[in-house]
């Protein structure tokens, strides 16, 4: 019996939450510049090129075609919401054609691993398996799985000082839904839509750092493995 969420459902319009880890629950960044590259890369892909004028370079400043250019799933995938860590990811996705998520994440992964392998001079593959996905499946589970996402730095039982910390974390998307900054490749007003811009007892940011186990919660929600 195959593991859980590896079975694709491929469905145009559907979100999706994406997920893996490195092998045998290994380190898949490893300092700061590990991070940027796998968010440049994101954003590389979910960004539309405006190729006029452009002169475009390869990872030693060469010049290249625009044939020979990374792929882009711009008009295929919008990307919600985010969070690295050490040994993991989660994505929060929505496809608008049928296979927009395979390109998108064939071609992340690929580039990654061959960054990552070059950098640390090592072989092999860098994830445990293929990632996994979780189709949305309902309005509680479409808020609560970005809600999940955002939380992933915390400990098991957080405090409120580990809560107002989670602003800081520099590698999840929590900041664009806050108004902290803004990167134009993470789409926020699907799931703003759902809370007040006004009233703080109602806002997105009083959802995500209310006290409770939302791991547990979200997991069972979903029967999660990971």
């Amino acid at each position: 019996m195959p593991a859980k969420n590896l079975i694709k459902e491929y469905e145009a319009g559907a979100f999706y939450h994406i997920y893996n880890r490195g092998v045998e629950k290994r380190d898949i960044f490893l300092d700061h510049e590990d991070y940027v590259k796998f968010l440049g890369l994101l954003k590389t892909y979910l960004v539309k090129p405006d190729l006029q004028g452009v002169t475009l370079k390869d990872d030693n400043n060469h010049t290249i075609s625009p044939s020979r250019a990374l792929n882009n799933y711009a008009e295929e995938v919008n990307l919600l919401a985010y969070c690295l860590m050490p040994n993991h990811f989660h994505l929060l996705i929505r496809q608008f054609t049928e296979r927009g998520m395979v390109g998108l994440m064939q071609s992340l992964l690929t580039k990654y691993v061959i960054y990552f392998n070059k950098k640390y001079k090592r072989v092999g593959g860098l994830f445990q398996s293929t990632y996994k996905t979780v189709k949305i499946l309902g309005e509680e589970q479409f808020t609560y799985i970005t809600k999940y996402i955002h939380r992933n730095p915390l400990p098991s039982y957080p405090t409120r000082l580990h809560l107002e910390g989670l602003r800081e974390y520099k590698y999840s998307s929590y900041g664009n839904y806050l108004g902290l900054f803004r990167q134009s490749w993470v789409k926020t007003d699907d799931i703003l839509s759902y809370f007040s811009k006004t009233n703080p007892k109602n806002n997105y940011q009083s959802f995500v750092e209310e006290s409770g186990d939302i791991a547990t919660v979200y997991k069972e929600m979903i029967d999660l493995d990971e």
